[in-house]
């Protein structure tokens, strides 16, 4: 079996905490032969944290399927082309959007926008030199996908003009990811399945969030966490308990995975 985990609100909390269980069930699984995937939104420029790393996945699918990693090498690598992005951060001013861009070494952001934002601050704070500005490099950033702040007022009209370019994602009313169109996390399971010549109904994916609504769909078997969204956990054959609640141990015991 091939195991896709999203990180936020999955594998760990707001707070990064990963419970002692979750690490333990991934390890065991592995050890019965199962293989073991990252599958998340976060662009693979934040994904470094070491604690999360030290867990030892054979491979990575982040960006929303943008970018894929199989044994530490990059087998998938979808960038937005500069014409692109140029076009969409200009875009995405005129109907005053906060952005954030996503790429596979940087993230890109104007701090001023996003003072104050509980999630803007978390970025700011963690990503340290790999944070840059948007003006200050501008037309030269290496992006997989972007996230935003949006105003409801302007934000359909915004969605029209860039819809040949991106799927969108809303989390909240205010809160959106872009994604280059036709790729999301299940395209990333189908790869990951492609490569290892594995049959997609043989995977199972873990996940709490409106982003993860094509990973569950594609695999063979999803599990929505405890605190998932009724959306996400409407998508799924397990609901397990709370992520500290050993959520991840939980669903892999009644899957006999472990």
């Amino acid at each position: 079996m091939i195991l896709f985990f999203d990180i936020d609100g999955t594998i760990w909390d707001y707070k990064n905490y990963i419970p002692d269980s979750t690490k333990e069930a991934i390890s065991l699984a592995q050890r019965n032969g199962h293989k073991c995937f990252i599958n998340t939104g976060r662009a693979r420029a934040f994904v470094y944290n070491k604690e999360l790393l030290s867990l030892g996945f054979d491979g990575i699918v982040s960006s929303c399927g943008c970018m894929i990693e199989y044994n530490d090498e990059v087998i998938f690598n979808r960038l937005v082309s500069r014409d692109e992005s140029i076009r969409t951060i200009e875009t995405m001013r005129k109907y005053h959007f906060k952005p954030i861009l996503e790429g596979p070494t940087y993230l890109y952001m104007n701090r001023s926008d996003f003072e104050g934002d509980m999630y803007g601050e978390k970025v700011m704070k963690e990503m340290g030199d790999k944070l840059l500005g948007i003006d200050e490099n501008w037309g030269n950033w290496e992006m997989n996908k972007l996230s935003a702040i949006c105003p409801v007022e302007t934000r359909d009209k915004c969605f029209e003009e860039l819809s040949d370019l991106y799927d969108f994602m809303l989390h909240t009313e205010t809160i959106l990811e872009m994604v280059p169109k036709g790729i999301n996390k299940g395209t990333g399971i189908l790869e990951i399945c492609k490569l290892l010549g594995e049959d997609p109904q043989n995977t199972v994916a873990f996940g709490d969030s409106i982003n993860d609504k094509e990973m569950l769909v594609t695999a063979g078997t999803a599990v929505a966490m405890g605190r998932a969204s009724d959306e996400t956990k409407a998508l799924a054959d397990i609901v397990t308990t709370y992520l500290e609640d050993d959520g991840i141990w939980n669903a892999m015991k009644q899957l006999k995975l472990i």
